[in-house]
C-alpha cells in the first residue's frame, strides 16, 4: 500500500470512536501503522476487528501518565518506532454557562474537562516525546473553533481549548528542531462526543443536538461535517513531504468562523443567480 504516510506509525488518543476513529482508519488507508489509546474497551475492540487486526488497541485513561507510556511502549514494541502522536481524546461541556454550573460540582467539572482535554494532551506528549525525538516525528493536537472564539462551548470547554492552542505553540518551541507540533481545529461535527460525568452529561452525545439548525444561519459554509471530513488535515500535518516546514501551526477547518459577516454569515449567496 502506498500513501502519504507509508511506513509511518501513529498513536491516536480517543481513537476508538468519532473523529479519532476516522483519523485511525484514514491513516491506515495512507499506509500507516496505527495504535489507539481509548478508555472504552468495547469500542477499541470493534476497531481492531473492523481493521482486521491492523489497529493495535490499548485500553487506558489519557489522564494517566502510566497509561500513556504503556500505549507508547506497546506501539513501539509492535511496530519498531513512533512517528506521530495525535492527542485527540476530549469531553465537551455542552455549552454549560458558568452560572448554570452547580456550586458543588464546579471543582469536579473543571478537573474532568481540563483533565481530559489539556492534561491528557500534556501527558501524552510527555510519554511520546522520547520516541518522537528518535524518529524526528511530529505531534498533532485536536483543537476546536472554541480554541479561538466564544460560544463553541461553555467556559470549561472554551478555556480548555484555548489552553491547547498555547500548548501547541509552547511544545512546538520546546521540541524544535527535532519534533514538529501542530493542531487541527474542526468546527461543528456530527459525532458521539460525550460530556463530563461531573455535570451528568456523560450519556449525552453531540450528534443528538440539532446541529443543522444551530449553524444553518451562522457560518459561511453551513454544513455540519462528519468525522471523515477532517481526517485529511491530520494526514497532511503528519506527512513530512507535505508539511515539513510547519510547526506551531493550527489548521482552522471550522466552516469559516473567522470569515463571518456582520449582517449575514456568507456574502456570496447570490452568486449562482448572478452567474447563471
Amino acid at each position: 500500500m502506498m500513501g502519504w504516510l507509508n511506513g509511518k506509525t501513529a498513536l491516536i488518543t480517543g481513537g476508538a470512536s468519532g473523529l479519532g476513529r476516522a483519523i485511525a482508519f484514514r491513516f491506515l488507508e495512507e499506509g500507516a501503522n496505527v495504535g489507539i489509546l481509548d478508555i472504552s474497551a468495547s469500542a477499541a475492540e470493534e476497531c481492531v476487528k473492523q481493521s482486521d487486526g491492523r489497529i493495535t488497541a490499548i485500553i487506558g485513561d489519557v489522564q494517566s501518565l502510566a497509561d500513556n507510556r504503556a500505549a507508547v511502549d506497546t506501539v513501539v514494541d509492535r511496530f519498531g518506532c513512533l512517528d506521530v502522536f495525535i492527542g485527540n481524546a476530549a469531553v465537551w461541556d455542552y455549552s454549560t454557562a458558568l452560572v448554570d454550573i452547580p456550586d458543588d460540582r464546579i471543582d469536579a467539572a473543571f478537573d474532568e474537562v481540563f483533565g481530559v482535554n489539556v492534561k491528557g494532551y500534556l501527558l501524552g506528549a510527555k510519554a511520546a516525546l522520547p520516541a518522537l525525538v528518535r524518529s524526528q516525528g511530529s505531534m498533532i493536537f485536536t483543537v476546536s473553533n472554541a480554541g479561538f472564539y466564544p460560544a463553541g462551548g461553555g467556559p470549561l470547554y472554551t478555556g480548555a481549548k484555548h489552553a491547547v492552542v498555547g500548548l501547541v505553540k509552547q511544545l512546538a518551541y520546546e521540541a524544535a528542531p527535532h519534533v514538529r507540533v501542530n493542531g487541527v481545529a474542526p468546527g461543528a461535527i456530527r459525532t458521539g462526543l460525550a460530556g463530563p460525568k461531573a455535570l451528568g452529561l456523560h450519556n449525552e452525545t453531540l450528534s443528538s443536538l440539532p446541529l443543522d439548525d444551530l449553524i444553518s444561519n451562522t457560518l459561511p459554509l453551513p454544513r455540519v461535517a462528519v468525522p471523515e471530513d477532517f481526517a485529511g488535515f491530520y494526514v497532511l500535518l503528519a506527512s513530512d513531504t507535505n508539511s515539513g516546514t510547519a510547526t506551531g501551526s493550527i489548521i482552522n477547518c471550522d466552516g469559516g468562523f473567522a470569515a463571518r459577516g456582520l449582517t449575514q454569515p456568507a456574502g456570496g449567496t447570490d452568486l449562482p443567480a448572478r452567474f447563471g
